[in-house]
Order: structure tokens, then sequence, then C-alpha cells
């Protein structure tokens, strides 16, 4: 395939869609768990209460905002567009060999751990964005975050959510570059290695928080 045609194929395009969606929602969740970190701090979560608060006066924040929910959909419906394509062209002899010889686990379920992720943060949104920014919810941020944590089946959804969410950036990260056409196979270990790595970070790092509070090590 020549690199125009490559340029006006649906799918490439598709992917590089993709790609820039997932990247800069990666860039989003570094954001986020700076912000989280904040709760690590000795001071009844007065600090993570100002983080919040300045996020939400904030012109730029407010902007970006925006900017991130239309990220997050135009990445949902191109990922059912992608899912739905590779499965029309799936060739029927593929679902009798072994998964592992034609491509990993984390490839063949992105459509499965994307669909959970979108589920558990339409709940995530529901149970703090949405409470605090149009409900008027009474208490502060820091205080829902110990209100949500405190109900075991919230912990246990967040924690499985978060696992769903590092085997989907486990694949994500790795396949963004080479779908921009920066990764070749030279360089492709290091892509690997550095996916996998941010993976990791942002599983331990989301993941701990329900269990810190829930088992009340942050108090």
């Amino acid at each position: 395939m020549t690199t125009l045609t490559k340029i006006f194929n649906p799918t490439v395009g598709r992917k590089a869609l993709m790609a820039m969606t997932g990247l800069f929602l990666c860039m989003f969740l570094i954001e986020h768990l700076y912000g989280n970190l904040m709760m690590l701090y000795n001071d009844g979560g007065e600090a993570f209460n100002k983080y919040t608060e300045d996020m939400t006066h904030n012109l730029l924040i407010r902007i970006v905002e925006y900017a991130l929910f239309g990220g997050i959909i135009i990445h949902a419906v191109d990922g059912l567009f992608l899912t739905l394509a590779n499965r029309k062209a799936r060739p029927i002899g593929y679902a009798v060999n072994k998964g592992n010889e034609n491509s990993t686990w984390f490839s063949r379920n992105m459509g499965l751990t994307g669909s959970v992720i979108l589920f558990f943060l339409i709940i995530h949104l529901r149970t703090f964005f949405f409470a605090h920014r149009f409900l008027d919810a009474p208490e502060s941020m820091y205080q829902s975050v110990v209100i949500a944590f405190k109900d075991w089946w919230y912990s246990a959804f967040y924690i499985l959510s978060v696992l769903f969410l590092g085997m989907h950036l486990n694949h994500g990260a790795q396949s963004a570059f080479k779908s921009l056409g920066i990764s070749n196979k030279q360089y492709a270990p290091i892509f690997k290695a550095c996916g996998t790595g941010f993976a990791l970070i942002m599983t331990i790092g989301f993941g701990m928080f329900p269990i810190l509070f829930f088992f009340e090590i942050l108090k």
C-alpha cells in the first residue's frame, strides 16, 4: 500500500484518530493521578479540595474539559467502528486457531476493555463530577471520595475497572505510536516497555486509593 493510499484509507485514518485521542486521554490520566496524589497529604483533604476548586474556576481547564469529553466520545465511537470493521474483515478460520498465534489477548479484546472503562466513566462522573458541578453536593470533594470508597461494592468496582484500564493501556499505548507511524521494528521493544510501564503506573496509582480508604489506611 502506497503512502498516499494509506492516508486516504478509512481504516488507517480511524486508527490514527484513535491513537491521537488515546494519547490525549493518557495526558489527562497523568494530570488526574497527579491531583489524586494530593489526597496522600495528611491534611484532611485540604490540598485536594483546593486543587479541585482551582480546577473548577480555571477558564483554561474548563475549555480543556469540553475537549476531554469530546475526546472520550470520539475515542469510544471510533473504537466501535474499528471493532466492527475488524470482526467483519476477520477470516472464518481465525476462530479455530490459537489466538496468541495471530494477536495478543489485549489487542483482541480492546472493545471489551474499552466498554468496561466507558461504563465506569459514566458511574465515576455521576458520583463525583456531576454531583459537585450540577447537583450541589453538600460535602467537599475529599469527603465524597471517602464516602464512596467506604462502600465495598464501589471500591471493588473501581479496582476492577482500573485493572481493565491497565489492560486497555497496555496495548493501546503501544499501538498508538505504531498507528501514527512513529514506531518501527528497531524501537518497538522500547515503545512496548514504555506502554507496559505506563499501564502499570496508572493501574497501581489509581488502584491504591480504594484500598487505602476502604481499609482506613488513609484517615
